[in-house]
């Protein structure tokens, strides 16, 4: 029987995951890869911090760590210390347990202290976001569970699973192993297919590599970023302000 809240077909919770799944990758590629790691795009407070609260809600993620190991990737991708390269590591390990190896360079303490230079360090995140992190992916275990019922254990464990697999997995790992390149770059950057919507638009990998301080990564004309269509709708609106599409 369906948990009384929630009541309906089994579209109400694949659409639920979907959309929940989505925002997340969105604030991940928006707000800790090209606004936190990379300068190229400043949100307003309000956005800033709602995609903070997300990820810490959904992820657990600690900015300062999550912007570190991607800096520190840039600076040796594919080489030796690159965190998580797939030609140091390999495919399968870093495909399926990139979530791990962000684990293990997070304990890294001359990491942190030296690539996470300039993320949040106000009050919320020195006494909630980073010393309990956990406790806002138990938040939304109980707000699953509320609405769906036992249902919600599953749609809670693909939550907890999006992320893992889908940025520090596919594109971590597929995305310097296979596909196409728009130009030739220092590493073995990809780009996994033209339009970059599941992923955030985090699939033109190599679009990234070759020009990483731009907010937008489609390139050529039948290439699609939906970040960069988010940006857009976001700096019509006054609360998004894009510094770069050039730097390096």
């Amino acid at each position: 029987m369906r948990h009384k809240l929630c009541r309906g077909n089994s579209m109400t919770e694949i659409l639920y995951t979907l959309i929940t799944t989505h925002i997340t990758i969105t604030c991940v590629t928006l707000y800790l890869h090209r606004s936190q790691s990379h300068r190229a795009v400043t949100f307003h407070t309000v956005i800033s911090h709602f995609m903070r609260f997300w990820l810490w809600l959904t992820t657990g993620q600690i900015t300062c760590e999550w912007v570190a190991i991607h800096r520190k990737h840039h600076s040796r991708s594919d080489q030796p210390g690159d965190p998580h390269s797939p030609h140091q590591f390999g495919i399968w390990r870093v495909l399926f347990g990139g979530a791990f190896l962000y684990r293990q360079e997070g304990r890294n303490e001359k990491t942190i202290s030296v690539y996470g230079v300039g993320t949040p360090d106000d009050w919320i995140e020195r006494r909630l976001y980073t010393p309990y992190n956990w406790i806002g992916i138990f938040i939304l275990l109980s707000v699953d569970l509320l609405l769906f019922g036992a249902v919600g254990v599953i749609i809670w464990a693909i939550q907890m699973l999006w992320i893992p697999f889908w940025a520090a997995g596919v594109i971590n790992g597929v995305a310097h192993w296979w596909g196409y390149r728009n130009g030739q770059t220092t590493d073995q950057s990809r780009n996994l297919v033209p339009f970059g919507i599941i992923v955030g638009g985090e699939e033109l990998h190599n679009n990234h590599h070759l020009n990483p301080g731009s907010a937008k990564l489609s390139r050529r004309w039948f290439e699609f970023d939906v970040g960069w269509l988010y940006i857009q709708l976001l700096s019509y609106c006054g609360l998004a302000k894009v510094r770069s599409l050039n730097s390096v």
